[in-house]
Formats: structure tokens, sequence, C-alpha cells
């Protein structure tokens, strides 16, 4: 189902700014883009609603372009945590009502909490979790953390699961997880909340839902398989 245009606004255009800008911008969102630097600007004004070339700091110029009349704010500064600070502050006080900010650490994650950013995004620290738990077990295609307790993977269906049911595999039962839709290995339609009696093959990909702790049991079992083939 396609989704429902909304605007954006975009600040700081470094590999992380720039490629949720292209990614918006593919999806037909409308975006504003603001940095200071101005080659980033032109290098994706092609692309954008609006591209501006200024200091994101200044109050004045944030109001002069009307950014409020936009839906959601989202502030890629890199390394200028002061920047990125005083940015937040001024948009939380235009009045948006959800503004998502990358954080540099977790002191800085923690002093844009208090000040009122409403999603905080720490890139790096979140690529390694997912790299770590690909590298640790080949069937982990990704990896979501929703909550300190609990996450989201994909994962490959592994040949002891190939022409069983969901009923059959019990994995809520096994490791408490919960299928929540199947992507067959040679078709692009995806079964969302698939039935007990639905079938897996292997090689399909499992989206599920779970404790860290489950989930681990999950990947461990998989990685044992894994190895188990390969020194045969």
């Amino acid at each position: 189902m396609k989704q429902a245009k909304r605007s954006f606004l975009v600040i700081g255009l470094g590999r992380f700014g720039e490629s949720i800008t292209k990614t918006l911008a593919s999806l037909d969102h409308e975006v504003m883009v603001i940095d200071k630097d101005e080659a980033k600007v032109n290098k994706v004004a092609d692309l954008v609603t609006q591209a501006v070339h200024a200091d994101a700091t200044d109050e004045s110029v944030l109001k002069e372009l009307g950014v409020s009349n936009l839906d959601e704010a989202i502030v890629a500064i890199g390394d200028d945590i002061q920047a990125s600070i005083l940015t937040t502050l001024i948009l939380k006080d235009m009045g948006f009502e959800r503004i998502v900010v990358k954080a540099k650490n977790d002191y800085h994650g923690r002093v844009l909490e208090k000040i009122g950013a409403d999603v905080i995004i720490h890139p790096e620290k979140d690529m390694g979790i997912r790299v770590a738990h690909s590298i640790l077990s080949g069937n982990i295609i990704d990896f979501i953390e929703l909550s300190p307790d609990y996450s989201l993977v994909e994962v490959a269906a592994s040949q002891t699961m190939n022409g069983k049911s969901l009923k059959e595999l019990n994995l809520r039962a096994k490791y408490g997880c919960t299928v929540l839709a199947i992507k067959p290995k040679d078709e692009e339609k995806i079964n969302i909340s698939p039935s007990a009696n639905d079938m897996v093959k292997a090689g399909d990909v499992l989206v599920l839902v779970g404790t860290n702790r489950d989930l681990s049991k999950l990947e461990q079992e998989l990685l044992d398989e894994s190895l188990t083939r390969e020194f045969r």
C-alpha cells in the first residue's frame, strides 16, 4: 500500500543525512534540506523540493524559510554536537511534533532525550549491532532493536526448516518468538500474519519478533546447524 505523501526537513548532509534525503525523495515525499556546506546542498538540489545553503542554528533563518509548515524534522548534523543540540532546541520551540536526531555518542543521546528529541538514532552503534548478529549467524539477514529487551529479526529459513509448517516448527514454544511474516525465496509477495499451516522452504525469510534472550537462543541453534553442515 502506497504511503501518504509527507513533508520533511533534513538538516545536515553528511553521509547519513544525504542517504535519508535520497531515500525520502525517491519515495516521492517532499523534502527540504539545509546545510552550511554549499557543495553538499548543490549535490542534492535536483532531487529535493528545496535545498538551502544556510546555518540551521540561526532561528531567524528557519522562521524565514517557513520550516514549521513541514511535517517532520530530521537533524542529521555530524560532529558538531553543540549545533545539533541547539538546532533541536530551536525546532522544538517552533512546534515540531516529531523530531528525529542523529546522536554522535551516548552522552549526546542523553542530552537530546532531555531536550525533547522524539527519536534518537545511533547509526554506527545500530549498524554495529546488525553486523555483529550477521557475523554470528549467517542466517540472520537483518536485526532491529525495538527496545532494550525486544528485537525484530529477518532470518533465512535453514535446511532443517525446509518443508515444515509453522505449526511443526513451533518456534513460539521452542524459542518464544512470533513469526510476523514469511517472504518466500522465489516470490515477491509477502505472507503477512501467516497461519500455523503455512509451509516454510529453505531460503525463505522469516520475520520474527521476540525478546533478545529468546532470539539469541534461536541464533545459536542456527549457528550450530550451520557449523555442523560445514564440517561434515
